[in-house]
């Protein structure tokens, strides 16, 4: 009875150290994306509206809204974390496509860089 009760307890903490990292696994996909709409370019490159940058908008719209629609259509955790995982690979690519076309046309994404060391 009591090697019964050893096994029921050890087979409970093997389930929850399953659904621990399942969740673990859920959460980083989900801090990528959250990553990756920090950096969504919320003004056109150089003050330049073209195509390239309403194309631009247009998919990040699109990519929120088909995340949207996958969460609410999710029925596992595999589909929550595939969700995601699309969506932050989605907005790093339109991101990277739209930086690209703009510099092809002579227009640069600006960065700051402050020294602190004097």
């Amino acid at each position: 009875m009591k090697n019964l009760a050893l096994i029921a307890g050890i087979a409970s903490l093997v389930a929850v150290g399953s659904a621990a990292s399942a969740t673990a696994t859920t959460l980083y996909e989900e801090a990528y994306a959250r990553e990756q709409e920090k950096l969504i370019i919320t003004a056109p490159i150089a003050g330049i509206q073209n195509r390239l940058w309403f194309d631009y908008r247009i998919d990040v719209m699109e990519a929120q809204k088909e995340l949207s629609s996958d969460l609410r259509g999710a029925s596992d955790l595999e589909d929550r974390r595939d969700a995601w995982e699309e969506y932050g690979h989605e907005l790093s690519k339109e991101r990277k496509r739209y930086i690209e076309g703009m510099a092809k046309r002579g227009y640069r994404m600006g960065t700051v860089t402050v020294d602190t060391q004097s």
